[in-house]
């Protein structure tokens, strides 16, 4: 009998340990990255290559707003650290970057993920490590749809774009619209969408062609479409393949409606991968940002990240960071003094009607039916 009693007892007081392990494991996961004077924010994307401006460019917009907070006594008295991870732009790097800024680095939330498919494949380690996330960049539809509790975005998605580009065609008058794609899942992402709502508005395109990422040329595409008589093109296409797509085009002298998505919104950058003058003319973009970083309102922000980042050039992708870092801001900012993730989850989703520097309009957010 005593020796019953004392394995119940002990049992007993194993489990009470556990259950005080485990509401102390809550707890801290509650205020990880979160100490007197700081709140540490993670962001992951691209440092390099052809898609850097997703990433790099990004993250510097992020860093100046959070220099500026900074400069003001932070948040609640909480200075802000970004805390940056290059993803390469590839699925097993978002993972890794994820896993990293949650375990290692412990951040209390991300603001970022450039690129779609990479940010997609790093959804269910977001999901499951809890850590709120604020998407800046991707757009495919499936990371915030259906809903997840701890992510949230400021981008336009895949299928609002979509629409919207067709849309823009039509309003122009246009009678014979070509689509120009790549084939891969960022594309897919808008490409379907497109095709559904085509077939709603009862559009059939004139010619549907593929052009990869890394195509040197793309003189027979723009033969067909000459051929075709398309008077306004949809690109599915990033930058570079699109100022290709164009280059090769104004080249036989043919010159339609030219119609973008966020993955193109820097003019200036994309007027120089085309390489010829006024190349922009009957260029138009679909984009969340209501200006460009030389316009007179931008000038305070570039004058900031001119002397944070010195080396690095201005973007359009700049105003991204900041525009999703001022939304971020706001929601810590209403969370209060006693910051847990799930009261900053919380004001994420009472945001409402909020003014940023960068983006075309106000952002609400309709929490609990979207975090788009």
């Amino acid at each position: 009998m005593k020796m019953y009693r004392k394995s119940v007892l002990g049992l007993s007081v194993i489990a009470l340990t556990t259950v005080l392990f485990s509401g102390s494991a809550v707890a801290d996961v509650q205020t990880q990255g979160i100490s007197d004077n700081e709140i540490r924010i993670g962001a992951f994307g691209p440092f390099g290559g052809p898609v850097y401006l997703y990433g790099k460019l990004v993250m510097n917009g992020v860093a100046a707003v959070f220099d500026e907070v900074n400069e003001a006594g932070g948040v609640h008295g909480r200075k802000l650290t970004l805390v940056r991870e290059d993803d390469n732009c590839k699925p097993e790097g978002s993972i890794a970057a994820v896993k990293k800024l949650a375990y290692s680095e412990k951040v209390f939330a991300i603001v970022g993920g450039a690129c779609s498919n990479a940010t997609l494949a790093s959804v269910p380690e977001l999901v499951k490590s809890g850590m709120p996330m604020v998407i800046n960049s991707a757009v495919a539809d499936a990371i915030s749809t259906p809903v997840k509790k701890n992510i949230y975005t400021t981008q336009l998605t895949s299928s609002i774009e979509s629409r919207a580009q067709l849309d823009y065609a039509l309003n122009k008058g246009a009678k014979k619209i070509a689509v120009v794609r790549m084939t891969d899942a960022w594309a897919m992402a808008r490409y379907n969408p497109l095709m559904a709502y085509a077939k709603e508005k009862g559009v059939n395109f004139i010619a549907n062609l593929e052009l990869q990422i890394d195509a040197p040329d793309a003189t027979p595409q723009a033969l067909k479409l000459r051929a075709a008589g398309a008077d306004a093109i949809i690109f599915i296409l990033y930058a570079k393949p699109a100022a290709v797509m164009m280059r090769d085009a104004l080249k036989l002298g043919y010159n339609p409606e030219w119609i973008g998505e966020t993955a193109i919104n820097d003019f200036a950058a994309f007027q120089k991968q085309v390489g010829i003058p006024g190349a922009l003319k009957n260029f138009a973009t679909i984009t969340a940002i209501a200006y460009q970083p030389t316009d007179p309102e931008m000038k305070s922000w570039a004058t900031r990240l001119k002397k944070l980042f010195p080396n690095d050039e201005l973007s359009t992708f700049n105003l991204n960071g900041i525009g999703s870092a001022q939304v971020m801001v706001e929601a810590l900012t209403n969370a209060g003094r006693d910051l847990t993730r799930d009261k900053f989850l919380s004001a994420m989703g009472n945001i409402k009607d909020f003014e940023s520097d960068a983006y075309s309009g106000k952002i609400t957010c309709d929490h609990p039916r979207s975090h788009q």
